[in-house]
């Protein structure tokens, strides 16, 4: 996992979820984005989900050109989106 996501537990930092999804809530008015900021609220309660990493990083693969417009405003996503998350 990319580090600036995780906490010292080797947990996924909750609070820069959220920040993310405030953010994306406020500058991304595209509807395909609904999906992907659902994982990501799932993420906040469940931070060590695998199946929640490979569905995010599908739901991000689904943004097509939305997906600049996530990196551009929630840029701690690429962490989540670019590591594989079944890697030791």
């Amino acid at each position: 996992m990319g580090k600036n996501m995780k906490n010292m537990t080797g947990s996924i930092d909750v609070i820069k979820v959220e920040e993310a999804i405030q953010m994306l809530e406020t500058y991304v008015k595209e509807a395909s984005i609904k999906p992907f900021i659902l994982i990501l609220e799932a993420l906040k309660q469940a931070p060590d989900s695998e199946i929640l990493l490979v569905q995010l990083y599908d739901a991000f693969q689904d943004l097509g050109i939305t997906q600049g417009a996530v990196l551009t405003y929630a840029p701690s996503i690429y962490d989540l989106i670019v590591d594989d998350p079944f890697c030791d």
